[in-house]
């Protein structure tokens, strides 16, 4: 396991998805990497503080301009 390995299973190792010896190699790789120990750290606390956070409903309108926004944050064509 590598550091962009971690970016991309650290929800799935939150959420504890992760098969035994991948989560293996990940753990490992956090208790020699500071900066992935950080994001690990980073990411439970996040989870835990929005997880008690009560649900905005946005108004259409803004949904839709944060939708499109994003897509072209991301390159992705827009949907039908």
């Amino acid at each position: 396991m590598n550091c962009d390995g971690v970016v991309r299973s650290v929800s799935s190792y939150i959420d504890g998805e992760l098969e035994a010896t991948v989560r293996h190699e990940f753990e490992v790789h956090v208790g020699e990497c500071w900066e992935c120990k950080v994001l690990v750290e980073q990411t439970k606390h996040t989870v835990r503080v929005f997880f008690d956070c009560d649900l905005v409903d946005f108004p259409a309108e803004v949904k839709t301009r944060l939708r499109e926004k994003l897509r072209r944050k991301i390159g992705n064509p827009p949907s039908r």
